[in-house]
């Protein structure tokens, strides 16, 4: 095939590629041209999660009407004047390919006004072909509206996720902008529906009060710190507050969000040993540095960036942060004495330990007992079911505050409370979901839930599945939901817990089967709402758990997977103390 030169519509649909992925991206490039222009009030609105339309208004400096077919050109911007600039950037953009770039692959319409203008102008741009220039008259700053996006491109809009999928990046977007932006008003509508606004009063806490609720946001430490040339403000959660992923740690570079992996590891490291093992906290940094000393044209949709002096600025936030929580640490209190080496704690141990006379050939077959390995979980062995019903156990104690320890007919067993209690609740629920008769339980005080946009749209989209597991969740203004009632099985647990559990780190899979997704959400709560490690459970407690256990059809795991117990064979007991086998 000959070498041929690409036409310009062509390069400019290739070029909008790398600019324009999907609807969020769209948003992205209008609302930093916004922010950039100088606006105090942005307002998105959007239409079938913005493949329909998409209408960014702003009240900028706007565009001069002699200027605005030369602003839909590729490479012309006026942010950027030479290539020694890209090395002191301090603009959101800066390259002048996104209004090219998203007028070849919709229908564009740019209307602006200047401040020093007396009437605005409006140019249209369809499938990259520009029309002519029009006045009107309309208030100063610049409205820009894209239709149809991907609408002369079939395959890049057969790629585009759900409408739920493709909704919630945007509203991802929008949120980390206000909080970045405490002083803009934001506003983002789809149709007559108002999915997110602020006030622009520059209270950052307020609107961290909007997108996680009161509770929430009086909890959020405050980061302020200044070093050689460097600063970084914001908010971070207390130990007690914390996700069960990375998605919430966002960090803002001299206005620009950025996903940076040195980064995220300096905020980690700061929590060292002060969270669990999977927990994460909420964060929303912003670092402040010279211009000159990162460069942020290292990626197509300029969301990472490269340091001139990388360590030194991991090492500043790392001990910003862990300042900033020990600033706000609670003083250190005794465990209760009644926890370790009491009186009290010694007779629970001690009845736990006296229970005589169980008949040992009510355990069911010994012989599958036999064929488990030392220190392997129980139903996982080659060729081996992994409903294998366990033996009947015989409590000894608890170890830990998170282990019970417990003789079987082969053995000693390690027991697993979370993990337990998590396969016992969902069986369960899941039994009474399939009879279709949960209990459910009304709330003496209904209890008020506020998400952020994205989490709140995801979880309005599975109401109906919710209330069929005995939850009653309504919708109780702007991203917040109310519970009123809640499965009898879970009486005395913490309703917010559960609801934020169902959401918190849920997967985007696109089409998953009914059944499938049904099992996911009990899983989700029950993980939640089970006992957790490091909580003391009395005598009567762990036997009731155990006894709950052994009539589960699949005790050997918990409803993700993991092991519940660990069983150590009579023989394995043996071999380790040298009374058979090789010495």
């Amino acid at each position: 095939m000959p070498i041929r030169v690409l036409s310009p519509e062509v390069a400019s649909q290739i070029a909008a590629g790398e600019v324009v992925e999907r609807p969020a991206s769209v948003v992205k490039e209008l609302v930093e041209n916004a922010l950039d222009a100088g606006a105090q009030s942005v307002s998105i609105s959007i239409d079938a999660a913005g493949r329909n339309l998409i209408e960014v208004a702003d009240d900028g400096s706007g565009i001069p009407a002699d200027q605005l077919a030369l602003a839909v050109s590729r490479h012309a911007t006026s942010k950027l004047a030479s290539a020694s600039e890209l090395f002191s950037i301090s603009t959101l953009g800066f390259r002048g390919e996104a209004l090219a770039s998203i007028g070849s692959v919709s229908r564009l319409t740019v209307t602006s006004r200047a401040v020093e203008a007396a009437i605005g102008a409006r140019i249209r741009v369809e499938g990259g072909q520009e029309g002519r220039v029009q006045q009107v008259g309309v208030p100063v700053g610049t409205v820009v509206q894209v239709e149809n996006l991907f609408y002369n491109v079939p395959a890049r809009l057969k790629f585009l996720k759900s409408d739920t999928t493709e909704r919630r990046a945007i509203d991802t977007f929008v949120a980390r902008h206000a909080l970045a932006y405490p002083g803009v008003r934001f506003k983002l509508s789809e149709g007559k529906k108002i999915i997110l606004q602020t006030s622009g009063d520059g209270d950052r806490r307020a609107v961290l009060a909007l997108l996680y609720g009161v509770d929430t946001a009086k909890q959020m430490l405050e980061v302020l710190a200044e070093e050689d040339g460097l600063g970084l403000t914001g908010f971070i959660s207390p130990t007690s507050v914390t996700r069960s992923n990375r998605r919430e740690m966002t960090f803002f570079i001299n206005g620009r969000w950025v996903q940076d992996v040195p980064l995220n590891a300096a905020l980690t490291q700061a929590y060292h040993t002060m969270l669990m093992v999977g927990r994460y906290p909420l964060a929303s940094l912003f670092l402040q540095i010279d211009p000159a000393a990162l460069d942020v044209n290292v990626h197509p949709a300029k969301a990472e960036v490269r340091f001139r002096e990388q360590d030194k600025v991991f090492s500043f936030v790392q001990r910003a942060v862990r300042r900033a929580l020990l600033a706000y640490a609670p003083v250190p209190s005794l465990l209760p004495t009644t926890l370790w080496g009491s009186p009290a704690s010694r007779e629970t141990y001690s009845s736990n330990s006296s229970q005589t006379g169980l008949d040992w050939s009510m355990a069911g077959d010994a012989r599958q007992a036999e064929t488990m390995e030392a220190g392997q979980p129980a139903g996982i062995e080659a060729g081996q079911s992994a409903f294998v019903r366990m033996p009947l156990l015989r409590l000894i104690g608890q170890i830990g505050a998170s282990y019970l320890v417990a003789e079987g007919p082969d053995g000693l067993y390690l027991v697993d409370q979370h993990a337990a209690h998590e396969r016992v609740l969902f069986e369960k629920l899941m039994l009474q979901h399939d009879k279709r008769n949960i209990p459910s339980q009304s709330l003496l005080e209904p209890v008020s839930v506020t998400l952020p946009p994205a989490q709140a749209a995801l979880l309005e989209g599975q109401l109906e599945l919710l209330n069929g597991f005995g939850f009653q969740v309504e919708p109780f203004g702007p991203n917040t939901f109310q519970v009123r009632a809640m499965p009898a099985l879970f009486s005395g647990s913490d309703a917010a817990s559960a609801l934020r559990a169902l959401v918190e780190d849920f997967e985007e899979d696109e089409t998953p089967l009914q059944e499938e997704l049904e099992a996911r959400l009990a899983a989700r709560v029950c993980k939640r709402m089970a006992v957790k490690a490091g909580q003391a459970l009395s005598g009567e407690e762990q036997r009731a758990l155990l006894a709950d256990l052994e009539n589960c059809d699949s005790p050997r795991t918990c409803p993700h997977g993991r092991p519940t117990m660990i069983h150590l064979s009579v023989d394995m007991l043996e071999r380790q103390f040298g009374r058979k086998g090789a010495r």
